[in-house]
């Protein structure tokens, strides 16, 4: 670990945004996960939600390197328990879902708590999702198509809720508490080391302030 890697992670952690997500339903074509994960990276999501019931975001995202290794998934087993979770947590939900009663995409107020629900590639979000959302929400389509692609969606919505976020000064600050900031990043600069120290029940040691640790978890087994 050098000194600038660790201070790059430290940074780009300090700009996660704990209070915007994504909840895909049965999203299950490898590259539009990749996809997906790829741009919740790349606007700070710090966690998304997932219904995977043939387990291929599980199995993807578990092997999965580059942005896979920075945004964490939460698994639930149905669609339905998912909401009701999320909704227990305070999440206003927006299903992203082309017919006549959507919003456009760019009226909404992305700096509240916000979870976007992208459904499925084949067959989009069941009707329980649409009515159970706080809102509805569609891309303009001026063209033939009825709709884009599940990760083109949802890369269009998330830029625009980064925009209204950067603008709202919801980067400049972080807003994850402290001990789970100190976790995720020991984990994200010596991912090994944290697996194996999870599976021993011992905890993590400190970070200097240039990313070395302090003590050695493992020194037992040397």
């Amino acid at each position: 670990m050098t000194p600038e890697r660790f201070h790059k992670l430290k940074s780009v952690l300090h700009r996660r945004q704990p209070d915007l997500t994504v909840l895909a339903a049965d999203v299950h074509k490898p590259h539009n996960i990749s996809a997906i994960l790829r741009t919740c990276d790349a606007v700070g999501i710090h966690r998304i939600h997932a219904v995977s019931p043939g387990g291929e975001l599980r199995r993807h995202h578990m092997a999965a390197g580059g942005s896979g290794a920075w945004v964490g998934v939460e698994h639930h087993e149905d669609l339905d328990a998912a909401i009701a979770s999320l909704r227990q947590r305070g999440w206003k939900l927006l299903a992203a879902h082309p017919n006549r009663d959507a919003k456009d995409f760019r009226t909404i107020d992305y700096t509240q708590k916000t979870g976007i629900v992208l459904g499925s590639e084949l067959d989009g979000l069941p009707d329980a999702a649409v009515e159970g959302a706080d809102e509805i929400i569609a891309l303009p389509i001026e063209g033939m198509v009825e709709s884009l692609n599940v990760s083109v969606a949802a890369a269009v919505i998330l830029y625009e809720a980064q925009r209204q976020r950067a603008a709202a000064g919801m980067y400049d600050r972080s807003r994850i508490s402290d001990d789970e900031r100190e976790t995720v990043l020991f984990e994200w600069c010596y991912p090994e080391i944290a697996a194996r120290c999870r599976t021993r029940g011992l905890p993590y040691p400190e970070l200097s302030d240039n990313g070395q640790m302090t003590s050695n978890p493992l020194a037992a087994e040397l």
